[in-house]
């Protein structure tokens, strides 16, 4: 079977004209500025995770005191995404963070994802040109890429490596040290990057026609990843005696009761996530391309197709797929340029001249528009709603307890990001980020009791309906109060004086 247009890695394409850049600067800044406003206007400026004040605690600590850690002087593997928090030290350094560096470095990143979705569908497909930059205008427009963008969260770094990486593969790339090296990179931002070598071994043993090519193929791809692996494995080791962050093994913990939830309830969550949006019009898009790869034995692209569904597997099994599927938003970009590639093999073939054809395909493509736009102003109120929880909960307590409980006090809490970042208390963590001893028991609410006795904590914070075990009895001192959580079905986090023993 033919493609139905061209898909040639070695023709001259149509480079991007400035026109295209300024297009895609404006659409990316536009995105970004209206989530923003929004949220500003909704409630106030903020991150929508308290996870993204751990990556802005850490990264202060770096900038200013030149340590690895979440609380002054206590070396920590809390962050699950060194490379992150190094590069948002930066920020700390211009005197530019938290807010203003954090969210250009993720306008930078939804940018670079748009250019080289762009450029790639350029380069793949001769038959698409235009002034216009669909593919890109697409991608800066997509609500769960735009949140990520102003999530603080690592999520598009490992999202633009993971892309960069898979469209090598589709593009017949042989630099293999590079490819390995991208992995080892990837690792740096999230360890699920390990991950990014299955396609590289997969093409490697399918496209390279002797064993001797295979061979040096492999080895290459491993110096490269060795490069960057190995010291990872060494930050680790030195900071909390582990190979991986130890936010890796208290994840794992903490969703065991997801992992034994019944797996086709999983899936159905996992494959709402990822189709929440344009990825539902992009699905014919998606089969049409797998279809047509696998017929012609198009190694790249099935190694992409393979890894986005090995990925979503690993998740379905580990990790829920709970805030709008955040760690599965990795994955979408690589989802939607197969689906759009699928879509322009059907938009542009003209061997058909049906007056149906042209009308599934002009209707096709409205859908995909409009399902953009709409669900880009619906993210934004999700994502302003997500701000406003965390503000009025997280970070409002924590300013709370920054002035009114005592700087040697000993606190015990579940969300530490807004606590360590806005005070500077003695924190014992019942997530077991920066508290790893906690994490066989994390979920144990007698054992965690007897523990926090042990250590003699003086306060626990923490949302009532998620430990009611622990809360119950003890004295409330300061709830917020605000409307917003209960609103979500959400009860508002309390500061309680701890009974001891």
């Amino acid at each position: 079977m033919k493609p139905l247009f061209s898909m040639s890695t070695h023709h001259d394409s149509k480079p991007m004209g400035w026109q295209t850049w300024l297009i895609l600067v404006l659409a990316t800044v536009a995105s970004i500025c209206a989530y923003l406003a929004y949220s500003a206007i909704s409630y106030r400026i903020g991150f929508p995770l308290d996870d993204s004040w751990i990556h802005q605690t850490y990264a202060r600590n770096l900038a200013l005191r030149g340590e690895w850690s979440f609380i002054p002087g206590q070396l920590s593997g809390g962050s699950t995404a060194p490379l992150w928090s190094a590069l948002l030290a930066i920020g700390f350094w211009l005197n530019l963070s938290p807010y203003i560096w954090t969210f250009f470095l993720g306008g930078l990143l939804l940018f670079s994802l748009a250019v080289c979705a762009e450029a790639s569908m350029r380069y793949l497909v001769q038959e698409y040109r235009g002034f216009i930059p669909w593919v890109g205008l697409l991608v800066a427009f997509e609500w769960h890429m735009v949140w990520a963008s102003v999530s603080g969260m690592e999520t598009l770094l490992h999202a633009l490596i993971a892309f960069l990486l898979l469209v090598s593969l589709i593009k017949k790339s042989s630099n293999w040290l590079l490819l390995g090296a991208l992995t080892g990179i990837s690792v740096w931002v999230r360890p699920d990057g390990v991950t990014l070598l299955g396609p590289i071994i997969f093409v490697a043993l399918f496209s390279q026609p002797t064993w001797k090519i295979r061979t040096r193929a492999m080895i290459l791809a491993s110096i490269g990843f060795g490069i960057f692996f190995f010291p990872y494995l060494l930050f680790n080791l030195a900071l909390a005696d582990t190979a991986l962050p130890t936010t890796f093994y208290a994840k794992q913990a903490e969703y065991v009761s997801w992992q034994a939830r019944p797996i086709l309830g999983r899936m159905g969550e996992v494959i709402l996530q990822m189709l929440t949006g344009p990825g539902i019009v992009l699905l014919p898009g998606v089969i049409i391309t797998a279809r047509w790869v696998i017929r012609n034995k198009e190694w790249g692209y099935i190694s992409a197709i393979l890894w986005v569904v090995g990925y979503l597997g690993i998740y379905l099994l580990r990790l829920p797929a709970y805030q709008h599927g955040r760690y599965l938003m990795p994955v979408m970009p690589t989802y939607f340029f197969i689906g759009l590639i699928g879509f322009y093999q059907y938009y542009l073939n003209r061997r058909v001249q049906k007056r149906s054809w042209w009308f599934i395909k002009t209707a096709w493509g409205i859908a995909l528009a409009l399902v953009c736009i709409g669900f880009l102003f619906l993210g934004m109120q999700s994502y302003s709603e997500d701000v406003r929880f965390i503000e009025s909960e997280m970070v409002d307590t924590a300013k709370w307890v920054a002035t009114h409980i005592p700087d040697d006090a000993l606190i015990a809490a579940h969300d530490i990001g807004a606590l360590g970042y806005f005070g500077n208390h003695k924190l014992v963590d019942t997530a077991g980020l920066i508290s790893p001893e906690v994490i066989p028991f994390l979920r144990d609410e007698a054992a965690l009791a007897d523990y926090l006795d042990l250590k003699g904590v003086e306060y626990l914070i923490a949302f009532p309906d998620f430990y009611p075990l622990l809360t119950s009895g003890l004295q409330q001192i300061f709830s917020r109060g605000a409307p917003y959580a209960p609103a979500q079905g959400e009860t508002n986090m309390a500061v309680y004086r701890w009974s001891g023993p």
